[in-house]
């Protein structure tokens, strides 16, 4: 269990690239574009280095894999089972997120009360442009009801960040899919399913802090950009009306979380404001602490 005098923040947006069976394996085309747009290493990384790298540091962790294999034809580098089972070993410090392909249909809603009752994933991430999927359509909505039984967090990327940013064709990526628009319908038709839109929502983020002030389930995370870079409306929303829904996430390996604090540190965000986004947001929403 996370002790929450321990760390001195959660990050909610961390990727595992790499599987124990596998740790030595080379970075994927994907990883080394991303790489190369952030001006980071393609590090790949198994649960077990994350849990070492940020226990560290003093700071939890959200950590999960994508699985897009519908959309890619490619399975993903490491299961959601294994982030599960290697994050039970590190629960001190590490919190697993499942990551199942939507497009699976009936197989995906099997396998997300599978991870939930037998693995004890604590949420899911999506990413609609790499998936390649509307969130908004109803043919996904079988899946959204196990995770709202289960008040499961569910995280969709959002927005442009660097995912297939300067690959021929986007890497196949198609930006429409992940305007967080969508998700107001989602967020209408589960009211109790907690929504993370994930990262500053570029070109739609407005959008995005429209949705967050109007839905009491919809929240923000702030990964994937450096925060030198945060539009000025995102960062006077987290001042203000939007200070208890948002979340502090690097988007590891591609922004760390000591660049990402470092930058946070020259950001004008409210001192009082600062401890509700750098941990205890997240910790309401995870029910951290809570016996």
């Amino acid at each position: 269990m996370i002790n929450l005098e321990d760390i001195i923040a959660i990050d909610v947006h961390a990727h595992v690239s790499a599987s124990v069976n596998a740790p030595s394996a080379p970075p994927s085309e994907g990883a080394l574009a991303m790489a190369r747009y952030f001006g980071t290493e393609a590090k790949a990384s198994t649960v077990p280095d994350m849990a070492a790298y940020y226990r560290a540091r003093r700071i939890a962790v959200v950590v999960f894999t994508v699985d897009a294999r519908t959309a890619t034809g490619r399975l993903p580098t490491v299961t959601s089972e294994e982030v599960a089972e290697q994050a039970a070993l590190h629960s001190d410090i590490v919190i697993p997120f499942a990551g199942v392909d939507p497009r699976a249909g009936k197989v995906a809603v099997i396998q997300a009360r599978r991870l939930i009752e037998e693995h004890g994933v604590k949420g899911f991430k999506f990413h609609p442009s790499t998936q390649a999927f509307f969130p908004n359509d109803t043919e996904y909505y079988p899946l959204y009801e196990v995770l709202e039984e289960f008040r499961m967090p569910a995280l969709f990327h959002t927005g442009q960040t660097g995912a297939g940013a300067g690959v021929r064709g986007g890497g196949g990526r198609r930006l429409k899919y992940s305007n967080p628009l969508f998700l107001d319908d989602v967020a209408v038709d589960f009211p109790d399913l907690p929504i993370v839109l994930a990262h500053p929502s570029f070109p739609w983020q407005d959008e995005a802090l429209s949705i967050a002030t109007h839905k009491p389930n919809v929240y923000i995370d702030l990964s994937g950009w450096s925060p030198k870079y945060f539009p000025p409306n995102l960062v006077r929303y987290s001042n203000t009306l939007l200070k208890q829904k948002v979340l502090f996430g690097s988007d590891y390996p591609v922004i760390t979380p000591d660049r990402w604090l470092e930058d946070f540190e020259k950001v004008e965000v409210k001192p009082e404001v600062r401890p509700l986004i750098l941990k205890e947001n997240a910790a309401r929403l995870f029910g951290l602490g809570e016996k």
